[in-house]
Order: structure tokens, then C-alpha cells, then sequence
């Protein structure tokens, strides 16, 4: 990915009809467009009503214009903002004047691919723009809102610095051997290395929150036919958004809901019955239920009290991936009496009415306790899985340096891992960090003194 010295231009309001329209303009033709389409440059970051012209020097529109120079913008090239009405065809119309005037259609997140490139914000700032816009809760746009003002960066380039320092030190004791001082054997290493690794664990877990918050959890409601998880669907999603009848087999695709839970995203799917010996188009609706089951993050086994965990219900349990979170919801204990609420033991379990609500704050709870969910405060930044991923690679890379050191005291091997968790990490922000540590030992460190 390489910098452009083409000027690009889009309508960055949504389509439509709207009081407010606007163009922008990035590059270095941004001036030249400027003094074609408003007779002159717009003075710095001040906005001026001007009349926005055609070639033929008519009025396309009137508006406010804004002109950012190079370096001083969101792109770090010049900009210049058009902001008319907002009509579909006056927009197009402006947008194609820009073009005439040498700019080209901006590919989708150009601008801020560009500002990436021109190091206005790195690369988890710019997915952050993305989160934010796409937020499906406050919280969750809270949260982009501090990864786009670099909470998120703040935290892996501490642990970035944490590790150099680590390695300058390891490295201090393989290059220069003939010290009186064991380096290795200090005790300070093996103390900033756990410290290091205390850092990622607290990162890891505030990244994982973030992702919760920007993907929502999958959960996923299975069971035997009239169990009743059409029934909590529509409970949870306080409407009507599944059928519910008598009849087994009602439901046959995957029905999926988008909600939350005291800020926690939920992506719940109900789907089929599962059960032996189906029709031929209920069978197809069990199979597309087990490959749901195959991607979800917890599923909640809906279970009619009055039948209990029976042979059925085993059979279900036993085909379910091994390592994937069950929780057992006994239902309509409206009919049998069973008292509400969460009850303890393996695999967990939770009773409920889905048809008087009995129990149903105690499902909630647990489903937001299970993954730890809590609100973030002011600390609290957006996530991707590609972060975590990142972060568990990092993490990866410290133990078994951890364990290198510990069970060989092998100092070239610690830090080629630090070297790889550095690297983990530089895959988050987008950074390449040069290899100067020669440089930094001289610099920082009193050697053969």
C-alpha cells in the first residue's frame, strides 16, 4: 500500500434526500478545484457561504465550503468540504464537477485509508471510524469513540515499549558476556516479563469486552420440538418475531433477532426442533439448525420442566461441539411449579416461564455474566477478533519465552520471542518498528563503564 498523488472526491453523506449534502475533496488538486467551483481559495479553516459553480460559471448550489491544507487535516493532504443541500442530484451534480476539474471517485474508506498512510491515525484508529459509525449501542460507540482518540493504541504501544526495554536488557546480556553481572540471572528480567505479560492479560481482556460489544454475542436457542424457544425468542426480543403454536416443527429456518442486554449486543437465533425421524422439510431446517449451532458462542438448551432432561435431551447434549458453553433453561415452570432463577451446578442451569416472564432477569444475568460483560467506564475501547487474535499471539510468543528462560536460561531464544510478540502486536496499530536496539543500548545503558 503505497501514497497517490491523485486527488479523489465522494459525497460523504449518505444517500438520499436530507436539509444538508456534502462533497469532499482530497488531494493535491483540492486548491485548483477550489478556485474553479468558488472563484477562490476559502481561507484556512473557516467556513465561507459561497455559490458553487459550474463551468459555465452557474450556480450548481449554495452553500458552505471549507478548505484544510496539507498538513493539517484528516487526510494530511489538502481537503476541501462542499456542504450544500442535500438532494441526490445536486450532490451528483457537484461530485461531477470535481471530477471535471481532475479529481477521480474515491474508492470505499479512501479518506481514511489516506490518513492511515499519512500517519494522521494508525490502523486501529481507522477501523475504529468504522465501528463507530456502525455502533448499535451507546456503549459500543463510547467505546469506538476512545479507540478512535487512541485508548486502544495508548495500550499496545505501552506494551510495545514494555517489551523493547525487555529486550534491550536480554540483549545487553548476550552481546556483552564479559560483564561481572549476570543480566539474565538478576531476577529483573523474569520480573519485567511477568510484568509485560500481567499488561497483555489486562489488554486481552478489555479487547475481548470491545469485541463483544462491537460483534455481539452468538447465542443460539436449541431443544426438542415445543420446548418453548420460540416462545423465549419472543421474549427476549420483546415482540412477536417467531410463530408460536401447539403444533411441533412450526419453526424451520434459522430466525435470527439482533438485541441487547443491559448494553451487551446479542445475536440470538432460534431455530428447528431437533429431533429424529422429521419430515423431509423439517429435516432440512434441523440440519441448517446444527451448522447455527456449529458458529454459536453459547447455546441455551431450552427444556420443558415437566419432561426434564430426558433421553431426547441427552441425545441433543451429546451431539453438541464439545468445547462450545451450554446453559440448560428449564422451562414453563409456570406449569410444574419449579421456583425461578439460576441454579447451581454442571451444566448450568436456569428455570424459567417464557409465558409469565418468571426468571427471565435471572437468564439475562447469567448470559452477561458468563462472558463477564460489564459497562467499560471511561477506560473501555472498541475491539475486532483480528485484535484478539493478535493479543493471543502475543501472548503465546511471552510464555514461551517465559518458559525458554526459566528451563534453559537461554537469552537468544527470549528474545527472538519478544522480537515475534513485537511484531503480534504491530499487526493491531499497523506499525513497523525498526530493529534499532543497538542504537538504544548505547544510548540508555551504561555498559563497560
Amino acid at each position: 500500500m503505497t501514497l497517490t498523488t491523485e486527488t479523489i472526491a465522494a459525497v460523504a453523506t449518505p444517500p438520499g434526500r436530507g436539509g444538508i449534502g456534502i462533497v469532499r475533496v482530497s488531494g493535491p488538486l483540492a486548491g485548483t478545484i477550489a478556485r474553479a467551483i468558488l472563484s477562490r481559495v476559502p481561507r484556512p479553516r473557516y467556513a465561507e457561504h459561497r455559490p458553487f459553480l459550474d463551468a459555465e460559471g452557474r450556480a450548481i448550489d449554495d452553500g458552505i465550503a471549507l478548505f484544510f491544507p496539507a498538513p493539517h487535516s484528516f487526510t494530511g493532504e489538502d481537503v476541501l468540504e462542499l456542504h450544500g443541500h442535500g438532494g441526490p442530484v445536486v450532490m451528483d451534480m457537484l461530485l461531477q464537477r470535481t471530477i471535471e476539474l481532475g479529481a477521480r471517485p474515491a474508492q470505499p474508506g479512501e479518506f481514511s485509508q489516506r490518513a492511515f498512510l499519512n500517519d494522521k491515525i494508525d490502523l486501529a484508529q481507522a477501523e475504529a471510524i468504522a465501528d463507530l459509525i456502525n455502533s448499535a449501542s451507546q456503549e459500543a460507540a463510547r467505546s469506538a469513540t476512545r479507540s478512535l482518540q487512541g485508548a486502544f493504541s495508548e495500550h499496545i504501544h505501552t506494551l510495545v515499549e514494555q517489551l523493547t526495554q525487555l529486550r534491550m536488557y536480554v540483549e545487553a546480556a548476550i552481546d556483552f558476556p564479559e560483564e561481572e553481572i549476570d543480566f539474565l540471572s538478576d531476577g529483573r528480567v523474569t520480573e519485567w516479563l511477568k510484568a509485560a505479560m500481567e499488561k497483555l492479560a489486562e489488554v486481552q481482556a478489555s479487547a475481548r469486552h470491545g469485541t463483544l460489544l462491537r460483534d455481539g454475542m452468538n447465542v443460539v436457542i436449541a431443544g426438542s420440538p415445543n420446548a418453548g424457544k420460540s416462545s423465549l425468542l419472543n421474549v427476549l426480543a420483546q415482540r412477536d418475531a417467531a410463530i408460536v403454536t401447539d403444533t411441533p416443527g412450526t419453526t424451520r429456518d434459522p430466525l435470527r433477532e439482533h438485541l441487547s442486554i443491559d448494553g451487551m449486543p446479542l445475536n440470538v437465533v432460534d431455530t428447528a426442533g431437533l429431533r429424529d425421524d422429521p419430515d423431509p422439510i423439517e429435516a432440512k431446517g434441523i440440519e441448517r439448525a446444527w451448522k447455527v449451532i456449529a458458529h454459536a458462542d453459547r447455546v441455551l438448551l431450552v427444556i420443558d420442566d415437566q419432561t426434564g432432561a430426558n433421553s431426547a435431551v441427552r441425545a441433543i447434549a451429546q451431539r453438541l461441539p464439545p468445547q462450545l458453553p451450554v446453559t440448560y433453561v428449564f422451562n414453563k415452570i409456570d406449569i410444574t411449579g419449579t421456583a425461578p432463577g439460576i441454579q447451581e451446578g454442571r451444566p448450568q442451569r436456569v428455570c424459567i416461564s417464557a409465558k409469565t416472564g418468571a426468571g427471565m432477569e435471572d437468564l439475562c444475568r447469567h448470559l452477561t455474566d458468563s462472558v463477564n460483560f460489564h459497562t467499560t467506564g471511561e477506560g473501555g475501547f472498541i475491539a475486532r477478533r483480528r485484535h484478539l487474535t493478535a493479543l493471543a499471539l502475543a501472548a503465546e510468543y511471552l510464555e514461551r519465552g517465559r518458559r525458554q528462560l526459566e528451563e534453559n536460561n537461554a537469552g537468544e531464544l527470549l528474545a527472538q520471542d519478544l522480537f515475534h510478540a513485537q511484531k503480534a502486536l504491530g499487526l493491531i496499530t499497523g506499525e513497523v518498528t525498526p530493529d534499532n536496539l543497538l542504537g538504544r543500548i548505547f544510548s540508555e545503558f551504561c555498559i563497560g563503564k
